[in-house]
């Protein structure tokens, strides 16, 4: 049996806090996963192996891919890259990185003929 790069399938999402991406990642172990952010560009990096007890079976059938892999995501300009955090729970790596402030929508207080209103409105960006 060889092994071969793979790449788990990802989720990324934006909201006004922040991006959130979610990488499966069943059967690797947090310690063989790096995730890394170097100029605007999050790499995720990790590799599954087989268990020495597992090589030694018969297989009939192998559908889980086994190998290593690397996944690269540009980010926006308006996220802030000293605010990211990465948590791993039943096989899915969840990593957020916070949007700067200025980038964030405002609320601003407007006065209309004497009654007060709220509106959102983006930041200039």
């Amino acid at each position: 049996m060889t092994t071969a790069n793979f790449a788990p399938p990802v989720d990324v999402y934006e909201d006004e806090q922040g991006v959130t991406l979610k990488i499966e990642v069943p059967g690797i172990d947090e310690k063989d996963i790096d995730v890394s952010i170097a100029s605007n560009t999050l790499t995720v990096r990790g590799e599954r192996t087989l268990e020495k007890e597992e090589k030694e079976e018969n297989f009939q059938r192998v559908e889980r891919q086994y190998g290593s892999f690397t996944r690269s995501f540009t980010l926006p300009n308006s996220v802030d890259l000293e605010q990211v955090s990465a948590h791993y729970n039943k096989g899915v790596l969840k990593i957020r990185v916070a949007k700067k402030a200025e980038s964030k929508p405002k609320q601003i207080k407007l006065n209309v003929d004497g009654e007060r209103t709220l509106f959102a409105a983006a930041s200039g960006q």
